[in-house]
């Protein structure tokens, strides 16, 4: 098949494009950047350069391209400001919003069969019940206020693709990324904070969280552009676990002293309420409907291996 990836040259991009590839799917990766075209020529891909928040440069992009499959994995995450949530997320949930509307008006122009877009599992459902999700479980319906318009930039991309009843939609709910390109690398800030014990515990630290290694997560997204029907997917780990039992393993596989724990209300100072929220209420995701519909199996199934490796 012809598969257009928008955001190539991303962490998730430099996985995906080889694996594309491998698979024997000739790829067209956009990228925003003209410098980058030699990566996506040397990976074995056919570059286009267009800004995904300019749907002239989309349209045309996807035009040239005429693909059958369109793979929207367009993010601008820098560095994560829990204290300052929606402002640090506010150029991903542009790409959420006003890039998902643009490759779905340039995909259906050309007919596209499939599309496949990038949304987030690894926070964004309710707050109640169970410490695990599954996709038919609703996502927060109040988040705190400074992650609503993240939450609803993850709404829009969601209904918008599910809603496009002239191509086959999927999304993808990734959990928390570690892995060559993401934010937990080694020699990353994140990472370099728990060494320092700069990343603390808060509270009870029960909030759940759902990790999947780079890898793997674009393993699973060959599988849903080859096998995948309308619908949603979490594409996380076997291993949910909260923050209380995954800190300390991964300060302690660091070489780092065990984090500080602090109580939530210094959290709230420290990190705001999305960061007392991240560390003490969210839930993990269920990743049974994805190896049962896609055949997929992570090869990192457990955040305690993976990130080790």
């Amino acid at each position: 098949m012809r598969v257009f990836v928008a955001g190539a040259t991303g962490a998730m991009g430099k996985q995906l494009v080889p694996q594309l590839l491998a698979a024997g799917h000739r790829v067209i990766g956009m990228t925003r950047t003209e410098s980058k075209q030699g990566e996506l020529w040397d990976m074995g891909a056919e570059p286009v350069v267009a800004d995904g928040l300019d749907p002239v440069q989309v349209a045309e992009a996807v035009a040239h391209a005429r693909p059958d499959v369109i793979v929207h994995q367009l993010t601008a995450i820098g560095t994560l400001d829990l204290r300052h949530f929606d402002r640090a997320f506010a150029p991903t949930n542009r790409l959420r919003t006003l890039g998902t509307d643009h490759l779905l008006s340039a995909g259906r122009a050309v007919g596209v069969r499939r599309f496949v877009a990038q949304s987030y599992g690894a926070w964004p459902y309710e707050r109640t019940g169970g410490p695990v999700k599954s996709e038919d479980d609703p996502l927060d319906p109040s988040p705190v206020p400074d992650m609503r318009e993240s939450m609803d930039a993850i709404r829009h991309l969601e209904q918008a693709v599910l809603s496009a009843d002239w191509t086959e939609g999927i999304v993808l709910r990734y959990g928390a990324f570690y892995g060559p390109g993401t934010s937990m690398t080694p020699g990353s800030e994140q990472l370099e904070m728990v060494r320092r014990r700069k990343f603390p515990v808060v509270g009870d630290g029960a909030g759940v969280w759902s990790f999947i290694h780079i890898a793997d997560a674009a393993e699973a997204t060959v599988a849903a552009i080859e096998r995948g029907h309308r619908g949603i997917y979490n594409v996380v780990d076997d291993d949910p676990a909260p923050v209380a039992e995954w800190l300390p393993v991964l300060a302690e596989t660091l070489g780092a002293k065990k984090p500080m724990r602090v109580p939530r209300v210094l959290g709230r100072v420290l990190a705001g309420e999305a960061g007392a929220v991240m560390m003490t209420e969210i839930r993990g995701a269920s990743n049974a409907k994805a190896k049962r519909e896609l055949g997929w199996q992570p090869k990192h199934p457990s955040w305690r291996t993976g990130l080790a490796a």
